[in-house]
């Protein structure tokens, strides 16, 4: 039997959720910002077409720069707000954020709104990695921790699911770019729930390192390659130079990215942190579960309109398994963690995403009810790992380190994401001849994208097991597992961080 840690308990943290409400609040406004805003856009994506002329490639980059933007500058923003305070880089971000959404209402050209994504992405890469790490940072008790986390990713996840009914019935009786200016009183809430609930940073909390500047540029080079490589091999193919090309050169600034985290006596990333088995098992199970949801969201949605024919109305419908899960399983998370621990939690609904992937790979084919099976199997998975594996990777470092940390798990979900798409965008490319938006299949081509979908989500379900299989052995090398002197960053003994009871 164990408890959770009320001897290291601070005479300042709240003892519940609701005496800490005006800071979940203000941190859930900032979350429900991140998921909701690209959601929102892109079934507005054909009226800004029309109004701003723009073409399909800058259409792409209408979301496409946000996404790019917001996953390279986390991890520097991260190192950067565990420097020099992650309340004022926060309220820093959201500033930006309530002055970028206004500046939608004067946007007459698609460059001008990419502009505005662009600035968008910056303020979500400073704001989002610090809505988890401040809400952490807010209790002292694993439990309540997990309850914060699970309620700010709740709101998020409202967010994400009515995003495009909401943005659909704004566009019937108001102008896009509405859609956009809803930031503005979300980043108002965000900012009084933030300032007035949150404390300042305490000095002792922070660390006065020197800004690895050299390193932040080649990680931020990094990640940003990484994500825009699968987006080419999706649009180019198996044949295009350009694709390889970015590889090459992901490989490249990685390499250097390493060395210089090797090699710096002040890196923007402590590898000896990373390499702990609460930390890297934990990034580990977000990027399977990132891999998977992104993966199996594009092969649903291609096989539901182009293969089965459903409209895009019905099509929504077909995924209600996966948004009623992400919901209502909020509920069970902190029962589910009370019952089985935090390490156990994390594995368990990690392989539950394998699973779920697995049942689509092999039998998707015979008919909807295992497609409904898939989804509802990767969204339960998800909606566990997402909170669990966040917050064991901030459990195993130092106070000084939580908003990277927070960045991290944020990072390795946009990049395992990319990838699962690029994964499975490229065996259809590879495998289906035509142009796959076209009518009318001849019954080859339906069989190539049954084949297709089939390939995809088998070498999903094998990527995403290798990386919940290294991440289960990674923890338990690890149990019974240290935490991190919050200070000094020496170990601590095992007892802190053993699983929760009920």
């Amino acid at each position: 039997m164990t408890t959770d840690q009320t001897d290291l308990k601070s005479p300042h943290s709240p003892r519940s959720l609701r005496e800490a409400w005006v800071a979940l609040a203000g941190l859930s406004a900032v979350f429900l910002f991140e998921m909701l805003d690209n959601s929102i856009l892109n079934v507005a994506l054909p009226t800004i077409g029309r109004e701003l002329r723009a073409s399909t490639t800058t259409l792409q980059w209408v979301t496409g720069a946000y996404a790019v933007v917001f996953g390279g500058l986390m991890l520097a923003f991260g190192a950067i707000a565990d420097r020099f305070g992650r309340r004022r880089v926060m309220l820093i971000g959201l500033v930006l954020l309530g002055l970028a959404s206004l500046a939608t209402a004067f946007v007459t050209t698609a460059e001008q709104l990419i502009a505005v994504r662009v600035a968008m992405g910056v303020a979500a890469a400073m704001t989002t990695p610090g809505s988890m790490a401040l809400a952490f940072r807010l209790f002292d008790s694993d439990t309540l921790r997990v309850r914060a986390i699970t309620l700010i990713s709740t709101v998020g996840l409202v967010g994400l699911a009515i995003g495009p009914t909401v943005g659909g019935l704004v566009l019937s009786i108001a102008p896009w770019q509405v859609l956009l200016l809803v930031n503005v009183p979300i980043a108002l809430l965000a900012i009084v729930g933030v300032r007035t609930g949150i404390a300042a940073d305490a000095p002792a909390d922070l660390h006065r390192d020197p800004v690895d500047v050299l390193g932040a540029v080649l990680g931020t080079a990094t990640i940003v390659l990484a994500l825009l490589a699968p987006t080419l091999f999706v649009n180019e193919g198996l044949r295009g130079w350009l694709p390889w090309t970015a590889t090459a050169a992901v490989a490249v600034s990685a390499t250097l990215f390493i060395a210089r985290l090797r090699s710096a006596r002040h890196p923007l990333l402590d590898l000896k942190l990373v390499a702990r088995p609460l930390v890297s098992s934990g990034l580990a199970f977000k990027a399977a579960a990132g891999l998977a949801t992104a993966g199996l969201g594009y092969l649903v949605t291609l096989q539901l309109q182009l293969d089965w024919g459903w409209s895009p109305a019905l099509a929504s419908i077909g995924m209600l398994p996966q948004v009623i899960v992400l919901i209502a399983g909020g509920a069970l998370v902190n029962p589910f963690v009370q019952r089985v621990g935090l390490e156990r939690a994390a594995w368990m609904s990690a392989t539950a995403v394998v699973v779920g992937l697995a049942v689509f790979g092999l039998l998707s084919r015979f008919g909807y009810v295992w497609v409904a099976i898939a989804l509802a199997l990767v969204a339960a998975g998800l909606r566990v790992v997402g909170v669990v594996a966040a917050t064991n990777v901030l459990r195993g470092l130092p106070k000084s380190r939580t908003t990277i940390g927070a960045a991290l798990t944020d990072t390795s979900t946009e990049v395992a994401s990319a990838v699962g798409i690029a994964i499975a965008g490229t065996i259809l490319a590879a495998r289906f001849s035509g142009d796959i938006a076209s009518a009318n299949w001849s019954t080859g081509q339906a069989a190539q994208f049954t084949s297709a979908v089939t390939i995809a989500g088998i070498t999903l379900t094998i990527v995403s097991a290798a990386l919940v299989g290294w991440g289960i052995l990674r923890s338990r090398r690890g149990a019974p597992e240290q935490l991190i002197d919050e200070h000094s960053g020496d170990e601590v003994p095992a007892a802190l961080s053993e699983p929760i009871s009920a």
